[in-house]
Formats: structure tokens, C-alpha cells, sequence
């Protein structure tokens, strides 16, 4: 029966670990919340963004989680490979009454409202986003992305800031978590105009409408808007895996995505949404 034998039985050693390189991206923050008056709202940051390389053995479970886009308002998920985590992106900050406020932190950090200020993002994960502005007509701070900072929102305008850059993935060669572009207020006002999100997944800011979500799977933040509308949503995040082609990956249940055909030595699979395991044999 010596077919039947396999690695790890009868003296026989165990099959060695293979390299793994991984990108793993947090879902985007929502564009700021809604505020009971007409003052702009901030964009919301970019997912986080993890890469890494690292040995895992055959035949064991490693535990995935897609993190989710937060609402207007709501910080995005986090996302989760193994050890490894991406915080979700801060959600754009609001102004209401004579109180401002600020962007949430997270893994790229949300936009201030009005003069509201920002929070930073995360070390080695993703970048601040701007400071809002209440030069005549409000603009809000931009979302922080993974390779930039979000735009303040200019004084002298009261202009809104565009959201920072995304960053590149040499697994891909595509772009993730892209900051939200800040709301402008008051329509029509001197300087005022709509803004882009971030490369990456980052949704535009509004000044006459709502923010336009971030892009899912890119985990890209929301883009704000201002009173009377709705902020965008932010994108869901991603986990992308590349390892030898030798080697045959098992999506366990609970979790989609997909492997593309082998290239260069190697095959790239990329998960999109849900929480469970993946394993290699």
C-alpha cells in the first residue's frame, strides 16, 4: 500500500511551508454624517493597507475577514488575513451648530468639517486627512489615502479638499484605498466646486448633490457632501494572496473570490467579500 502513504506519516517529512506575498485592504470610512445645517462634510479616509511576505504551511487553516465600506459617518471595517489586520478607514467629520468636527481616525484618516481639524491614520497603513476651512463658504478637509494625505480646504475660497492618493500593488499593479474628496457648502459661493476623490478607489465630493461612495473591493473612502445631502459610502476592502504555482488554494465557506491562471511561476487569488478560512495543499 505505498500509495497510500503520505508526508508526515512513517518517517516521511512533513511537505515544506511556501512563501506567500499578501496584500491586505481595510474597507473605506464614510464621508461625514449628516449635520442638522447646511456646512460641508469631510471625506472619508481610505481603507488601510497591509503587504507583506511570509511562510505558511500546507494543509492549515488561515482565518480571512473582507471588511465592509462604513455609511456616511461610520468608520470602515477592518480586514484580516492570519495575524495581519487593516484597520478601517476614519469616517469624514460633520459640523453641527457651533461645534466642529474633527475626521475620525483609522486607517487612513477622515477629513475635517468646516474648521474642523483631522485625525491621522494609521502607522505604516495609510495617511491623515485634511483640515476644513470656514472662509465664507465651507470646505471640508479631504480623506486621507494609503499613499498621501487628504487636502486641506483652502481659506481663501473656502474651496474643499480633494482626498489623498491611494498606493500601488506590485501583486496587481492596481491601486487601493483611496481618500474621499470633501464636501463644499453653500452652493454656488465663490471657489466652491465639486472635488475628486483619491487614485484608488476614492469617491468625489459634492457641493449640489451627495458624495459618491468609494469603490468597492479598492477600499476607497467616501466623498462628502454638504447639508441636504448624503455623504458616500465607503468601499469595501480585499485580500489578495500570490504564491507558487505549485501550490492549490481551497476558498473555504463563507468567503468569494477567485484565482486566475498561473503566470511566471505563480497563481494570484484575490478574495472580495465574507469571513472564514483559506488553506493551501
Amino acid at each position: 500500500m505505498i500509495g497510500c502513504i503520505t508526508a508526515g506519516v512513517f518517517g516521511l517529512p512533513p511537505a515544506p511551508p511556501i512563501t506567500v506575498e499578501f496584500l491586505v485592504i481595510a474597507g473605506g470610512g464614510g464621508g461625514g454624517a449628516a449635520p442638522t445645517n447646511n456646512f460641508a462634510r469631510g471625506g472619508g479616509g481610505g481603507g488601510g493597507y497591509l503587504t507583506s511576505s511570509s511562510s505558511f504551511n500546507l494543509l492549515t487553516n488561515y482565518a480571512v475577514t473582507i471588511g465592509a465600506g462604513g455609511a456616511a459617518g461610520v468608520n470602515g471595517s477592518d480586514s484580516i488575513f492570519n495575524s495581519s489586520t487593516a484597520t478601517g478607514g476614519g469616517s469624514g467629520g460633520k459640523k453641527t451648530g457651533a461645534a466642529n468636527n474633527n475626521g475620525a481616525a483609522g486607517g487612513s484618516g477622515g477629513g475635517g468639517a468646516g474648521d474642523g481639524a483631522t485625525s491621522g491614520g494609521t502607522a505604516t497603513q495609510g495617511y491623515a486627512g485634511g483640515t476644513g476651512t470656514d472662509a465664507g463658504t465651507t470646505g471640508a478637509g479631504g480623506g486621507g489615502g494609503a499613499g498621501a494625505v487628504g487636502q486641506n480646504g483652502n481659506a481663501g475660497t473656502g474651496a474643499a479638499g480633494n482626498g489623498g492618493a491611494g498606493l500601488s500593488s506590485s501583486i496587481t499593479g492596481s491601486t487601493y484605498a483611496g481618500g474621499g474628496g470633501g464636501g463644499s457648502g453653500y452652493s454656488g459661493g465663490a471657489g466652491v466646486a465639486n472635488t475628486t476623490g483619491g487614485s484608488g478607489g476614492g469617491g468625489a465630493g459634492s457641493k449640489d448633490a451627495g458624495g459618491t461612495a468609494g469603490t468597492a473591493n479598492l477600499g476607497g473612502g467616501g466623498g462628502g457632501a454638504r447639508g441636504g445631502y448624503t455623504s458616500g459610502a465607503g468601499g469595501s476592502g480585499v485580500v489578495i494572496l500570490k504564491y507558487p504555482d505549485t501550490a492549490t488554494v481551497t476558498i473555504g465557506a463563507g468567503l468569494t473570490g477567485s484565482t486566475g491562471a498561473p503566470s511566471g511561476g505563480y497563481k494570484v487569488t484575490t478574495i472580495t467579500a465574507g469571513t472564514g478560512n483559506v488553506s493551501w495543499a
